[in-house]
């Protein structure tokens, strides 16, 4: 027993002075998002097929369902991107159905999972985009809050904003000027704003909403923002638009 003892201590002594003689140090980091669409199913797992057929045909009546359609591929990515600006509007676009006419929405990128590929779009699509059970929320900000709030989107990068918005800030992400709707702002005029549940209880950095009056949060399942996103295609759809958006300089980094 003390022969085994004492090699589990010899083994033990020799490993930490291997481990502590190796020195690691990491040298970079870099990271990618994947688009997972039907680019994978030219190659069949067979026994991954089978083990699944019990549960496809439930899901797919579920998640396969069309809303509508996009005309190019939509990404997220900061200070501005296409699919940032669209859930954005898309909130500006759901605020008529509460009776309420925003200044502006935010929209925190770090609540879009996913990215949008071109063409149909899936239930199941915008379930990956917009995954949690957020609300639409209203609220009011004066104007000094408001350029407190972009001062902090900025800091963290850039976020998601509406159509209307003309945020710029310098290479180490200082705001340095802001448009709303064309003018500047008035710090002591009181702005409505529509954005989610999370974002406004100060989330993702933006503690300026922690300073919100007026505040509006819609009760029943009406208000799931996954619905509003839902509902709006379902609309351009029927209007027999095909969903666009774009980079318009919304949030700009100087050089």
């Amino acid at each position: 027993m003390r022969k085994i003892l004492t090699s589990i201590v010899i083994t033990a002594a020799t490993m930490t002075a291997v481990s502590c003689a190796s020195h690691y140090e990491v040298a970079n980091i870099s990271r990618s998002r994947i688009l997972v669409d039907n680019r994978y199913d030219k190659n069949k797992d067979a026994e991954a097929e089978k083990f699944i057929a019990p549960f496809k045909a439930k899901v797919d009546s579920i998640m396969s369902p069309v809303v509508g359609q996009t005309a190019r591929y939509l990404d997220k990515y900061q200070p501005e991107s296409p699919l940032s600006n669209l859930m954005a509007d898309i909130l500006m676009w759901g605020a008529k159905s509460f009776n309420e006419k925003p200044d502006f929405a935010v929209y925190n990128v770090g609540g879009i999972r996913a990215s949008l590929a071109k063409g149909d779009v899936t239930y199941g699509d915008i379930l990956d985009v917009a995954p949690f059970e957020n609300k639409i929320y209203f609220c009011t900000l004066t104007g000094d809050k408001v350029t407190e709030l972009f001062r902090q989107m900025a800091d963290y990068g850039g976020q998601g904003v509406s159509h209307g918005v003309e945020a710029v800030m310098d290479k180490d992400n200082k705001l340095v000027s802001l448009k709303i709707n064309g003018s500047e702002i008035d710090p002591n005029k009181e702005y409505r704003i529509a954005t989610l549940d999370y974002v406004v209880e100060g989330n993702d950095r933006m503690t300026a909403f922690k300073s919100k009056t007026k505040v509006n949060g819609p009760k029943g399942t009406e208000n799931n923002v996954r619905f509003i996103i839902i509902s709006y295609f379902k609309e351009m759809t029927a209007q027999g638009k095909v969903v666009d958006s774009k980079v318009e300089n919304r949030f700009v980094r100087t050089k």
